[in-house]
């Protein structure tokens, strides 16, 4: 997942043929997780945010690249906060008794129904609040959870999925908490997946436990794309300019694979399948724990939560008509900041995050969604995205004048390991803290 910097009382793990309708099963019988709580919404801190300093520029070692790159985005406000959003954000109980939850979608498939993703490394189906009793997915015996950012992280169905039944996950591996990304099918049961048709697509070797990045999506081309962390450890500390600006490592990358073969082939159009010194399947790098990341279902863009360092906690941004390449900065920045060197880094040819917030309001970013449903008109098109410490909930959007927006608009008491939505847009917030989760709400 990301580097968290967790409360001690905390572990974060965190940084599916042909469905049918499902039928009608028991439901799971209450579990030794937490006792949930409501979740109470604070108003925002109404002091004013402080204005951030430009970095200098000048010069350092960075890998080449000859990857077509599209302007930056609009001019950012990446202020850490401020309060003149119209709305708060808050959130209701819906599915209680879980434990250590780390992911929530729906499947896309027409049936409404929706997965959790539990970090030990079960994968639950829930149909109108109710959880199945038996699991889809239980591959716990394969999860190494050892230490508090390994587990299994996502859940990723084929967009053909009513057809063929087949979904992607990602998790660290026993014994050694090697990455791997598998791919599964359903079984003759619409609820519950064949175990015994896992294959490995892809794995790579974790330096160290934490920072494993873990989200898998298809984006609107059809490919996969996942997510993965700088390797671990502190500052991207591997390689003389650490994992993060290597193109010869998979590793504080976003990845991009065609995965409709028996094996992973590499799209084309990838931004360096033509350079002998980067590896193909790479489509944005200079990140250092992208634990969550979305495409904007109406726009195509991609939204990047990349959890920082010690400082700054960022949102990064790639257009829906990127080629790729984009180089993010980790580990030359964190954030909108000279990181190595501290003083004078390079930033010619990075792309900068569209927001940003300091440690003085959380530790650990959890990236979200744009929203897109219908019950809080005044929501549509805000990014929404929290911390995992505080709770503390932002939106971004661009405004008029194409500037970048960012707004704190509520806190939730609970560590928030993930958003979600539901095939109409809506959107859920998942606790892993209290093993809930909660519908997002919003009060004009």
């Amino acid at each position: 997942m990301n580097r968290l910097k967790l409360f001690a009382i905390l572990v974060l793990g965190v940084a599916l043929v042909a469905c049918g309708s499902p039928t009608q099963t028991p439901t799971r019988a209450a579990s030794s997780a937490p006792t949930a709580t409501s979740t109470r919404i604070l108003p925002p801190n109404t002091a004013a945010p402080t204005p951030l300093s430009p970095t200098d520029a000048s010069s350092t070692a960075i890998p080449p690249t000859t990857a077509p790159l599209l302007p930056p985005p609009a001019p950012t406000d990446t202020r850490a906060a401020s309060n003149n959003a119209p709305f708060s954000i808050g959130a209701d109980p819906y599915i209680t008794d879980l434990v250590k939850p780390v992911f929530i979608t729906p499947v896309g498939d027409g049936t409404a129904r929706l997965f959790i993703v539990e970090q030990a490394g079960q994968i639950l189906i829930a149909e109108n609040g109710r959880v199945r009793a038996t699991p889809f997915l239980d591959i716990r015996d394969k999860v190494n959870t050892n230490g508090s950012e390994r587990g299994l992280f996502s859940v990723a169905f084929h967009p053909d999925y009513k057809n063929n039944g087949i979904f992607f996950v990602d998790y660290t591996a026993q014994p050694d908490g090697a990455t791997v990304v598998e791919r599964y099918h359903v079984s003759s049961d619409p609820n519950v997946a064949d175990e015994n048709s896992g294959k490995t697509i892809l794995t790579f070797a974790q330096p160290e436990p934490n920072h494993n990045g873990g989200m898998l999506a298809f984006g609107p081309d059809g490919y996969l794309y996942i997510g993965t962390g700088d390797g671990g450890g502190a500052g991207d500390r591997h390689g003389t300019i650490g994992n993060g600006q290597s193109l010869n490592t998979l590793l504080g990358k976003i990845l991009r694979l065609d995965v409709n073969a028996d094996t992973y082939q590499i799209p084309p159009t990838n931004p360096f399948v033509t350079r002998s010194d980067a590896r193909p399947e790479i489509w944005a790098y200079g990140l250092r724990n992208p634990w969550r990341f979305s495409f904007d279902r109406a726009t195509g863009d991609l939204y990047i939560a990349d959890v920082g360092q010690n400082l700054y906690e960022e949102v990064d941004f790639q257009p829906a008509a990127s080629r790729g390449g984009e180089n993010y900065g980790w580990r030359l920045m964190e954030g909108n900041h000279c990181f190595n060197p501290a003083q004078n880094c390079d930033t010619g040819g990075l792309v900068k995050p569209i927001a940003e917030y300091s440690h003085e309001f959380g530790c650990s970013i959890t990236g979200g969604y744009v929203y897109r449903g219908r019950a809080y008109p005044g929501l549509v098109g805000q990014y929404i995205f929290a911390d995992y410490c505080t709770g503390i909930v932002w939106t971004t959007a661009r405004d008029a004048n194409g500037q970048w927006q960012t707004n704190q608009v509520g806190k939730f008491d609970d560590t928030i390991s993930s958003f979600g939505q539901d095939e109409s847009g809506e959107m859920f917030v998942v606790g892993h803290g209290n093993g809930v989760i909660y519908k997002l709400t919003v009060t004009q």
